[in-house]
């Protein structure tokens, strides 16, 4: 197979959460542990941290890759969804896997993936894994893909653990309520390896410390460490005022990422490395480091999709933004904004309506569009449930057509912005 016949075989013949849902999800490690011992087990091959949480967890594992790159270290990225090209879930020092790589692994394991039976997942991880340790990675940042306990990236033995915060999504797998999404992520908490908790919730930070206990973890809470406040921004560059427990501990930290909800992720990122290089000795980074990394974010990991600036005139503005928790401070900006707004929507036909159709503006006009995947939920659909919520506008074939009838209707200082769903971002990048 070549490359684009590979991508076809992965997407068609192996179930994948993005596409299908429900129905590829893995209640259990066993495949993964079967793949990667067929691989020689290269999960073993290089260090780690491990980035779980609801919101924000691929910021941060973004952030961290950036400050370690920026460092010196060898850096592997293990992300998803991806947007536009599957490679962007493997890169090493913001460098894609080979397509070479990717066609001649699918093609070795073939035999082992008759006989396992993997999800698309499972074989994207144990792909990542197998390259970081072919690369001779450093350190490799991993982001957890779902919950934390069962999932296939829970094989590493880090030498850090981060979980960002806990919100309400994927309750059809992790439980309905907070405590029992927390208890999901938590599963990444392993014997002896510090744990830095991003948020102080109420209702979660009890499960996280009676987990760090009963695994003899040093856990820590970000936002009891690290401060940090937006003083301005411009089209490249957001700065910020950074405290260490409220003393002042850099009066302008400048990072090249936008949207509300950065300010937590990277008091995370900044605890992340602090507590990282406390518990492993052999382990420095300095802080210039850290600002270089974060300035050139962009460049040196190829982040995208979060608060992305598409065009000035008109403004468009896309972010994926998907659940209840990150959407409210998406919206809560959106909201700041002078002129018109305009909303290109699409979601996913698995998302409580409910929770989030309420938390977007009245006063914006709405284009609705289905995400050109099987999960995707009909316009129509979008549409009335939007309307019951007083949500008023029209339907689009297509996200993209979607966009274009927004431009057209766009006057000087109004604002465009394309969300909802990963897979709408990724129609319009």
């Amino acid at each position: 197979m070549n490359y684009t016949e590979t991508l076809q075989f992965l997407y068609q013949q192996l179930p994948m959460y993005q596409r299908v849902g429900k129905a590829a999800f893995k209640k259990d490690l066993t495949n993964i542990k079967a793949l990667l011992e067929v691989l020689g087990s290269p999960q073993e091959q290089f260090a780690s941290i491990h980035v779980g949480g609801t919101n924000g967890k691929g910021s941060v594992a973004h952030l961290l890759s950036g400050a370690l790159q920026a460092g010196g270290l060898k850096t592997g990225l293990y992300t998803s969804p991806h947007f536009k090209d599957f490679r962007e879930r493997i890169k090493v020092n913001g460098q894609y896997v080979s397509r070479k790589f990717v066609t001649a692994f699918v093609e070795e394991l073939r035999p082992a993936l008759e006989e396992i039976r993997p999800s698309f997942f499972e074989i994207t991880v144990a792909m990542a894994f197998s390259w970081f340790a072919r690369q001779k990675v450093d350190i490799a940042v991993v982001e957890v893909g779902l919950g934390g306990r069962l999932d296939s990236t829970n094989v590493v033995q880090p030498e850090l653990a981060v979980i960002t915060n806990i919100s309400f999504d994927h309750q059809q797998f992790l439980g309905d309520t907070l405590p029992l999404i927390a208890g999901e992520k938590a599963g990444i908490i392993k014997a002896g390896i510090p744990v830095v908790i991003g948020e102080t919730q109420e209702e979660t930070a009890p499960v996280f410390r009676n987990k760090a206990a009963a695994e003899n973890a040093a856990i820590y809470f970000a936002d009891q460490l690290f401060q940090v406040q937006v003083k301005k921004e411009d089209i490249r560059h957001s700065y910020y005022a950074v405290q260490r427990k409220h003393h002042l501990y850099t009066p302008e930290l400048k990072a090249n990422l936008h949207g509300p909800y950065q300010r937590l992720n990277l008091q995370t990122a900044l605890a992340a490395l602090e507590v990282w290089q406390q518990h492993n000795a052999d382990r420095f980074l300095s802080f210039d480091a850290i600002e270089e990394g974060w300035e050139d974010l962009q460049n040196l990991t190829r982040f995208q999709g979060r608060w992305q600036l598409l065009s000035e005139e008109p403004c468009v503005l896309v972010d994926s933004a998907h659940n209840e928790g990150g959407l409210k401070q998406v919206v809560s900006r959106l909201k700041e904004l002078s002129g018109q707004l305009h909303i290109v929507m699409g979601v996913v036909n698995d998302k409580k309506l409910e929770d989030v159709l309420p938390l977007f503006p009245q006063t914006a006009r709405y284009y609705f569009a289905k995400a050109d995947i099987p999960r995707g939920l009909p316009a129509e659909a979008l549409q009335t449930s939007a309307a019951s919520f007083g949500l008023q506008g029209k339907t689009y074939v297509s996200v993209r057509n979607a966009l274009r009838a927004a431009r057209r209707a766009a006057k000087a200082g109004d604002t465009i912005f394309v969300g909802g769903s990963i897979f709408t971002v990724a129609e319009v990048l």
